[in-house]
């Protein structure tokens, strides 16, 4: 949620036409974040973010913000894409296409307690039901096959151990993404990116409020556990080593079993899954370290921590699954 492209309040003006958003009051750039260009939009009628899609292509972003669409629409507590007049959701501005949502209450929450942790399992559990019939298939774009496009572009910058570290992890997980066992874990669409800044929380520290989840921008259809995996890899931690705190996992897990119980082959990839969610996450922040993209406030991030989570997930007293 850098801002690659800028965006003058005539520019927002001239795009407020083609809704019926009311009429324009402020523009705010949004600077967190490493892939899209957003804004907070302000109008006469409400609260908005404005996206323009950096990566991401026209025929690709049906599948996002048709799915956000598809779950506000059931209750999911995610940001609900504006209807153009026209009946699309999708358009252009400076050449890149682009979207408005309503913007969700509450701000996300840097420490979250247990309290945050459960909110946030049982709202993914309660998405990943409610996108069961979602008709459009897209795979996870930052996948497997991105895994292996992009380990060879960062393996240059790596130290040995590092390198080993990586081509050891990647040749296992296409081990177990090759094996029939993986074939049968309950898969769907998926956020793939559910990390804490990725969950708003209204009410106090206390007592929460889910207010939603947000930034869709790299779901895409995989097994769900994959989404399980990668959430608690970042709520569930100590940020200095990587290292499970395990009143946090145990309620985030617990909370997401009550609304969809975890399957036995779930349970026999957990450890493995804990593996890919780091490894996706080590690779991707490797490529945007020494790969970056110009951005007008661009903040990288720090690669070598994800290199610790995955190294922590390596060594034994993993949680299990409930």
């Amino acid at each position: 949620m850098a801002v690659f492209t800028p965006v003058s309040d005539d520019d927002a003006r001239a795009l407020l036409a083609h809704f019926d958003l009311g009429e324009f009051v402020s523009l705010r750039g949004i600077t967190a974040g490493i892939e899209n260009t957003n804004y907070f939009l302000y109008t006469s009628r409400g609260e908005y973010v404005l996206t323009l899609f950096e990566v991401l292509t026209h025929a690709q972003l049906p599948f996002y913000i048709e799915l956000m669409y598809h779950l506000a629409s059931r209750g999911i507590p995610v940001p609900q894409p504006q209807t153009l007049r026209d009946g699309t959701r999708l358009t252009t501005l400076h050449g890149k296409p682009c979207a408005i949502v309503s913007r969700l209450p509450g701000g996300y929450e840097p420490a979250p307690g247990a309290a945050h942790c459960a909110l946030a399992g049982a709202t993914l559990a309660r998405a990943h039901l409610a996108a069961r019939d979602f008709p459009i298939q897209q795979p996870n774009l930052r996948g497997l096959s991105w895994w292996t496009e992009t380990a060879p572009k960062v393996l240059p910058f790596l130290e040995a151990g590092q390198a080993q570290l990586l081509q050891s992890e990647l040749a296992a997980q296409q081990a177990a993404a090759a094996s029939p066992a993986w074939q049968t874990l309950p898969a769907g669409p998926a956020h793939c990116d559910l990390f804490r800044d990725n969950v708003l929380f209204a009410g106090t520290f206390e007592d929460p409020l889910m207010g939603g989840i947000i930034d869709f921008y790299f779901a895409g259809c995989d097994t769900w556990l994959f989404d399980v995996a990668v959430s608690v890899n970042d709520w569930c931690i100590e940020r200095d080593t990587g290292e499970f705190v395990p009143e946090l996992v145990d309620s985030w897990l617990d909370a997401y079993a009550r609304v969809r119980p975890f399957t036995d082959a779930e349970r026999q990839a957990w450890p493995l899954m804990l593996r890919a969610a780091a490894l996706r996450f080590w690779l991707s922040r490797l490529y945007d370290f020494f790969l970056p993209r110009p951005a007008q406030t661009l903040k990288p991030h720090d690669p070598r921590h994800f290199e610790r989570v995955l190294q922590a997930r390596h060594r034994p007293g993993l949680p299990v699954l409930p």
